[in-house]
């Protein structure tokens, strides 16, 4: 695989970013942990990561825009760029030594998803995907599933915590989907989770309530591996929305149809 000038950027800042991440996940016990909300914790780790990746992506393409987990949004010199990144997308796994984690970038130009790199420390799965030229895992060429029937799909689906103002409409999308599948998965990454329907892992995702960060990466992804990706209407507004299904197109049209009914 013959990478990009850009691929060759945002690898570079996401290894880096992970590296730090995989020393810390190895040392859990001397994280200081802050608590940012109920069951929404951020750690020192988390920070640093982002910094890196500020700084990294800052030096390779100076005034391009920003928009950050913990950072926030900063506006760019040049207005036609900007950056989603979460530093670290499955933080409650991480501080729960759970392997199940993500550093995730991607570049919005012009308002267009065109490239996204997402990159698990733990294990050193680094999925990347520019668009127009496919998606890959470890250099290796993915696809979505092949699979068509509901029945037979192994679906990834958001579970939100008691108490969250969400939490019957999200008891109302799994109901609606869980006896019409194989199965239902909730890994606590959704960056990851859509790398894992690009590479045919899970053969469909639906969730809600999320930021661009934790989509931007893997709408790339998904489309480059010849997947569908919306928000639940059918629509192109997963940045705005927060919500979005995936998968390849019989699956995606069944759990539109299926969330539609919820």
């Amino acid at each position: 695989m013959l990478r990009s000038p850009l691929m060759n950027v945002m690898v570079a800042a996401v290894l880096k970013a992970g590296k730090g991440l995989k020393r810390d996940f190895g040392e859990l016990e001397n994280l200081q942990v802050s608590t940012k909300g109920p069951g929404d914790f951020v750690s020192i780790a988390d920070k640093k990561a982002e910094r890196t990746l500020h700084q990294e992506l800052e030096r390779a393409r100076p005034g391009y825009g920003f928009v950050m987990e913990e950072g926030g949004v900063i506006e760019g010199a040049d207005k036609t760029h900007r950056w989603h990144i979460d530093p670290l997308d499955g933080t409650t796994n991480f501080l729960h030594g759970v392997p199940f984690f993500a550093v995730s970038v991607a570049l919005e130009r012009e308002g267009m998803l065109v490239a996204g790199v997402i990159y698990n420390p733990a294990t050193e799965d680094l999925f990347v995907a520019e668009r127009g030229k496919g998606a890959f895992h470890n250099e290796r060429r993915i696809r979505v599933s092949g699979r068509r029937l509901m029945e037979d799909s192994l679906i990834g689906m958001g579970v939100m915590r008691v108490g969250r103002g969400q939490h019957p409409a999200n008891l109302a999308d799994l109901g609606a989907v869980m006896g019409h599948v194989a199965g239902v998965r909730n890994f606590g990454a959704v960056a990851l989770e859509l790398a894992y329907v690009a590479s045919g892992r899970l053969d469909g995702l639906a969730n809600r309530w999320l930021s661009s960060w934790d989509l931007a990466a893997g709408i790339v992804l998904v489309r480059e591996a010849g997947g569908f990706v919306s928000d639940i209407r059918g629509g192109d507004t997963m940045l705005d929305t927060g919500d979005i299904v995936a998968g390849n197109e019989a699956i995606h049209k069944g759990l539109l149809g299926l969330i539609a009914k919820a």
